[in-house]
């Protein structure tokens, strides 16, 4: 098994086209697809909701990694369990009693994710790392598809790393934000084996199936010097 993987943003994907995007991600190599759900409220961006997510369960077996940038999580987290979600992520800006809404994620058979924008430090996420099967960071605000990668998150991830090998966890540690052949390496390299990318991967000029493989093979050979602005 691969010491990493690869989920694809569906958000970036083209939606009159959302099977055959998907499986063209299945077929490439990709592990989960990612489903971004914004609300309007939490981030300024409406995205998309449960029937959505019951829309990507029925075009693929692959793990679907949903993750709930919403104001008020609790309350969506079992209509997202049932609409097919695999894994479900919260922010802990959002959470106020956040061992609760882990044990609740669970209980409802998924894999509990946390999450925390880029100005939240990481002693945030203290209180539940021993407990979460998933740890993503965002090293863009989240909110809009598209941003430029910060770099400063680097060290977050190598700080979270460092947390999570303390407690002898296993749990994932993904990364979204900004994700590219350049950037891939970086975040690898400081300890994340979970790489979400959008733009990199559904507009790649020659398609989505070739987008995952150059994101793979930016992995394997190291990628390309990180572009400062």
């Amino acid at each position: 098994m691969r010491p990493y993987l690869l989920a694809p943003s569906i958000i970036a994907s083209d939606f009159t086209r959302l099977a055959d995007e998907i499986s063209a991600c299945e077929s490439a190599g990709a592990d989960w697809i990612h489903v971004d759900v914004m609300d309007g409220h939490f981030v300024p961006t409406i995205t998309v909701g449960p029937l959505f997510v019951e829309a990507c369960r029925r075009a693929t077996k692959l793990p679907l990694d949903v993750h709930l940038m919403v104001s008020n999580p609790d309350q969506q987290l079992e209509v997202f369990a049932k609409a097919g979600a695999d894994n479900i992520t919260v922010h802990v800006e959002t959470c106020p009693n956040l061992l609760q809404t882990i044990e609740k994620i669970k209980l409802l058979g998924c894999k509990a994710g946390i999450t925390l924008n880029p100005l939240t430090p990481a002693s945030a996420l203290d209180e539940v790392l021993p407990l979460v099967n998933l740890v993503l960071v965002m090293s863009v605000t989240p909110g809009y598809s598209g941003q430029t990668f910060m770099p400063e998150m680097i060290g977050k991830v190598e700080e979270i790393r460092n947390k999570l090998n303390a407690l002898r966890s296993l749990a994932w540690l993904e990364v979204d934000g900004g994700m590219t052949y350049e950037t891939i390496p970086l975040m690898y390299k400081a300890g994340a084996n979970v790489f979400v990318a959008g733009n990199a991967a559904f507009k790649h000029p020659m398609g989505v199936a070739q987008g995952v493989k150059v994101l793979q093979a930016s992995l394997q050979d190291g990628g390309l010097p990180l572009k400062q602005p």
